[in-house]
């Protein structure tokens, strides 16, 4: 969260929703663990971003 920009993007928009701190990494979590999942499943990995 400190050094990624699209992380820190994605922080900054969720503060402004209203979301803790701890709500917002929850989410990021979900994120890397679906992320990892398909990476282990050998299918296509969810990509949101272009990187």
């Amino acid at each position: 969260m400190q050094r990624h920009q699209q992380t820190r993007d994605y922080v900054e928009r969720r503060t402004a929703e209203g979301r803790t701190i701890r709500e917002i990494i929850r989410c990021l979590k979900r994120f890397v663990a679906r992320e990892v999942f398909g990476i282990l499943r050998g299918g296509p990995a969810v990509r949101t971003a272009q990187a």
